[in-house]
């Protein structure tokens, strides 16, 4: 999640957490012409998938281990707030679900009552 800062409301980031990262890195770079980049996550990598032209990064990959253990294979959008708990707050009050307390990146991953699921971090 890196470049400029994010609005507060917009999607700030992409991730896809699967399994089989290394495959899905290469099947979205061959799809869509993403390039990719490694990103060392202590004993194995997971990917960036980077815009071809400008070598920006666009989204992620990752393995279905270590902090992403939990996760759901989904792509996973993650929306930018102003105010990580109060989000937090509103969301449980709104009958949502917290699915992953915050991280020390900053990230919590909620369900909404319609069990869609996403992460919030704050900009």
């Amino acid at each position: 999640m890196s470049g400029p800062k994010p609005t507060i409301g917009s999607v700030g980031w992409l991730d896809l957490t699967v399994a089989d990262a290394p495959r899905l890195r290469d099947f979205y770079s061959a799809v869509v012409g993403w390039k990719s980049a490694d990103v060392a996550m202590g004993g194995y990598a997971d990917y960036t998938l980077d815009d071809p032209a400008s070598g920006e990064p666009r989204a992620g990959v990752c393995h279905s281990r270590g902090v992403n253990a939990r996760m759901p294979s989904c792509w996973m959008v993650y929306f930018v707030v102003a105010d990580l708990d109060a989000s937090v707050a509103r969301c449980r009050a709104q009958g949502g679900k917290i699915l992953v307390e915050r991280r020390e990146s900053g990230i919590v991953v909620i369900e909404d009552p319609s069990g869609a699921v996403c992460a919030l971090y704050q900009g």
